[in-house]
């Protein structure tokens, strides 16, 4: 066993959601190409699980905040 490491992880150019279950306190971070294929992903997850939009990530930076999904 090593150290744990000390460097936050990179995230690529794209749209990312996180899944977690209902009350849990953290989840799946799920990483999207475009809107359309986010929006995709949240209609598959949307009736069981906890969807936080975390944004568009570009050049290393998040564009936009994070949102917690409301069901309908």
């Amino acid at each position: 066993m090593g150290r744990p490491p000390t460097v936050p992880k990179k995230f690529k150019d794209g749209f990312y959601i996180e899944v977690c279950d209902k009350g849990a306190k953290s989840g799946v971070k799920l990483s999207c190409i475009d809107k359309e294929s986010m929006k995709r992903a949240i209609e598959k997850y949307e009736h069981s699980k906890q969807i936080f939009i975390l944004g568009e990530h570009k050049n290393g930076k998040w564009l936009t905040e994070k949102i917690i999904h409301k069901t309908n």
